[in-house]
């Protein structure tokens, strides 16, 4: 076999590692972290992993030390290799927070991610007011033009809500705010994907688009109260949502 082969995960489930062998056993073993396959059970040994895994040490090894920077793992002396509590996992990792989301579907964890959003995404919106120039503006309404033809069946819903909201965070020239935006762009795929299938269609062009007018027109005042509004909405949803349960 070369490469691209196949492996047992720690169930003895065979999943496709794929040619990075070293992200593709990070990816295994962080969604079986994730996905509670180690609740109660203790975590491999390396030696145990290479085996199962069909890899070499230094593979297992460098798999293991992402998933430690991840705050998924700690070495702790005479305990050898542990899961850490929840608590300790890094949210803002990109991966951590797409295993999350592929758990069983977790209306908390999205009222979580809007709650984070509500706290961000109106003041990017302020600051972009302040010092968005021509071509953010441009990316801005391009975002806003997409989402108008997605509206009508021409491009797509999810990738265009995404563009708009990840051009404001930068054209809020805060690099904070600005490398926020993976957090957003693999968090929104969930989170738009479930309010539009709450409400039956897409997200409010109109509201999007006073977003856009209050930037142009460069007040930070409106820019913060009209993004506020749509994650305001999304949390107003959530919340019927989850008294209907």
């Amino acid at each position: 076999m070369g490469e691209e082969e196949y492996r047992a995960d720690p169930d003895g489930v065979r999943t496709q590692l794929g040619r990075n062998l070293t992200y593709g056993l990070l990816d295994s073993l962080g969604r079986a972290i994730v996905h509670g396959r180690f609740d109660g059970r203790g975590f491999l040994t390396e030696g145990e992993l290479s085996r199962q895994h069909g890899v070499s040490r230094s593979v297992t090894r460098e798999a293991v030390k992402m998933l430690t920077a991840k705050g998924l793992l700690s070495a702790r002396p005479r305990q050898g290799t542990v899961v850490q509590a929840r608590t300790s996992w890094n949210l803002f990792d990109t991966d951590v927070l797409r295993w999350l989301l592929e758990r069983k579907f977790s209306l908390e964890l999205l009222q979580h991610f809007n709650e984070l959003r509500i706290a961000i995404e109106p003041e990017a919106a302020a600051l972009a007011a302040r010092h968005a120039d021509a071509g953010d503006l441009a990316d801005i309404g391009g975002g806003l033009e997409r989402m108008t033809a997605a509206d009508q069946g021409q491009d797509d819903i999810l990738e265009a809500d995404i563009d708009f909201h990840v051009a404001i965070l930068r054209a809020s020239r805060n690099p904070f705010y600005v490398q926020f935006r993976d957090v957003v762009t693999t968090a929104l795929r969930t989170s738009i994907r479930f309010t539009n299938r709450l409400i039956g269609h897409s997200a409010s062009i109109a509201d999007h688009k006073a977003v856009l007018d209050a930037i142009a027109a460069r007040d930070p005042d409106a820019a913060r109260r009209a993004m506020r509004k749509i994650i305001g909405d999304v949390l107003v949803l959530m919340e019927r949502a989850e008294a209907i349960g």
